[in-house]
């Protein structure tokens, strides 16, 4: 182990450690967890969902950092260096902080000759765990990688569960209906103690797990709501009213959802972490979370989202519609091989005007070339436009160069596409010619 020194050196050893990147079951990671002693001494709230697990866990942190309590959140993925997947009271850890405990893992995990074999997230996961379990915190809070019931996450038993929305995303591994994936998303409840459901028309399979399990169910629409207009929202829950809050400093028409949800679990840990009205004020209007219908003012305006399923498609073109008149929108779009595209593409088409498909820098990517062989099959514009590219990089110097100032460029997908872009920090664009 001694010629494993770096972040980068312990990431690669993870890549090569098991035959599938993906392995669903937690007998392997809770036996090396246990070797480890693996144990929380605060609250543990896990976020499970298809989309708004992000959002859900930064809002949490923002509005528990302004009650003054010290925070620990772990997500996943990152969008450009590892390090951004855990943070210790609101910063991003140091890849050396990582390194001691990556080390702990490879301990546990080949104790006494016994080796266990771990997937890179159950390794990385387990680390950062370890990290954070001795980090002195008073509050942790855990995204769920996939699904929920087998996810690696699920070893820990959370003091409070949110469940976001639930879409139809990674159905190989999860099923292929609403209900199938709700009911592994409903694995990271347990009995006795509150489960959030931030979904307003959650799959049945979620509603009646909670029921047989005895969790204490708070579910969107009838233990707690918002209610709204154009300058401020209020939201009501069990003993508890929030009114005249700002909005969210993530935009997004779902964000208050995601916002009524965090609220939710805050009121249910109230007797553990009382906090006041105005850290939850401070705590929305000071939230960042960087790609998520991230704008960045220049001109033309760039748009960055993570969106890369049909449903967060879906509120990526609402957003986007709610932004107003431009003379052209360019889209640069990248996705894994496994995605179903077709419908992404038909329900943002309408609003893109030239399209600019890429590689990226993953086996598991499709082609800039096979997305938009994929667009023109169902393409019904005949003003619309396609170029496939190497890298998010190369694809959007070729929509800055194509754009006129009044123009706006939006880059979405894989967390790769948007990370590519990301990668030598935000950029401010510039059109290089004057509007036509």
């Amino acid at each position: 182990m001694q010629h494993l020194t770096t972040l980068d050196d312990w990431l690669a050893h993870c890549e090569r450690l098991h035959p599938k990147s993906i392995d669903m079951g937690l007998e392997r990671v809770r036996a090396v967890a246990e070797r480890m002693g693996l144990r929380f001494d605060c609250p543990v709230i896990t976020v499970a969902g298809t989309n708004g697990k992000g959002s859900t866990c930064a809002m949490l942190e923002a509005i528990l950092l302004q009650a003054g309590y010290r925070t620990g959140v772990y997500t996943s993925p990152h969008l450009v260096h590892f390090e951004e997947r855990c943070r210790v009271r609101g910063e991003i850890v140091d890849a050396t902080d990582l390194v001691a405990n990556f080390a702990d893992v490879e301990r546990a995990r080949c104790q006494n000759g016994d080796e266990i074999s771990l997937t890179y997230f159950e390794f990385t996961t387990l680390a950062i765990l370890q990290l954070l379990a001795h980090a002195k915190l008073d509050v942790v809070i855990l995204e769920v990688g996939l699904g929920g019931r087998l996810d690696a996450v699920n070893i820990l038993d959370a003091d409070c569960a949110v469940i976001t929305s639930i879409d139809l995303d990674h159905t190989e591994l999860l099923g292929a209906t609403r209900e199938a994936i709700g009911l592994e998303k409903a694995g990271i409840m347990r009995a006795g103690r509150p489960v959030v459901v931030s979904d307003p028309v959650p799959p049945q399979s979620v509603i009646d797990h909670a029921a047989r399990l005895g969790a204490d169910l708070w579910r969107f629409g009838q233990d707690f709501n918002f209610s709204g207009d154009k300058l401020q929202w209020s939201w009501a829950g069990r003993g508890r009213r929030y009114a005249g809050l700002a909005y969210p400093a993530l935009r997004g028409a779902n964000q208050l959802v995601n916002a009524s949800g965090v609220l939710a679990a805050l009121t249910a840990l109230r007797e553990r972490l009382p906090i006041t009205a105005q850290a939850v004020r401070v705590g929305l209007s000071l939230v960042e979370l960087p790609g998520r219908f991230q704008l960045v003012p220049g001109q033309p305006v760039l748009v960055l989202d993570v969106a890369h399923n049909p449903h967060s498609v879906a509120a990526l073109a609402e957003n986007l519609d709610a932004m107003g008149f431009y003379p052209c929108t360019h889209a640069i779009f990248g996705a894994m091989a496994d995605k179903d595209v077709a419908p992404m593409l038909a329900r943002i088409g309408p609003l893109v005007d030239k399209w600019y498909f890429t590689d990226l820098p993953t086996p598991r990517a499709a082609s800039g070339q096979a997305l938009c062989t994929a667009w023109q099959a169902g393409n019904p514009r005949a003003d619309a436009s396609a170029q496939a590219f190497e890298s998010p990089e190369s694809a959007l110097q070729a929509a800055v160069a194509a754009a006129n100032p009044a123009d706006r460029i939006v880059v979405f997908g894989s967390f790769y596409t948007v990370g590519g872009i990301l990668k030598g920090g935000v950029p401010r664009l510039s059109a290089p010619h004057l509007s036509a």
